[in-house]
């Protein structure tokens, strides 16, 4: 396994890991830990397409995780001008 393979793998599993947990009533989706399992995740494959030069999977992770930071910050009520 490349280093490329155990990033992405980590970061889809956290990603996974998040799904499961909320789908088993174990995590509330508008949760802090389950915005952070995202966040983590979403940057490590995003890190991982970006190594291998998917374009397409760099998109969707970065957007991914920016959409759960925005979460997460929803989650603490940070306001956001």
């Amino acid at each position: 396994m490349t280093y490329n393979d155990i990033i992405g793998t980590l970061g889809v599993g956290l990603i996974l890991l998040a799904y499961f947990l909320n789908t088993a009533k174990l995590l509330p989706k508008d949760g802090k830990l389950f915005y952070v399992l995202n966040i983590i995740g979403a940057a490590l494959a995003c890190y991982a397409s970006f190594l291998i030069n998917y374009v397409p999977f760099v998109i969707l992770e970065g957007t991914w995780t920016l959409v759960s930071i925005y979460g997460l910050m929803k989650a603490m009520k940070i306001k956001m001008t």
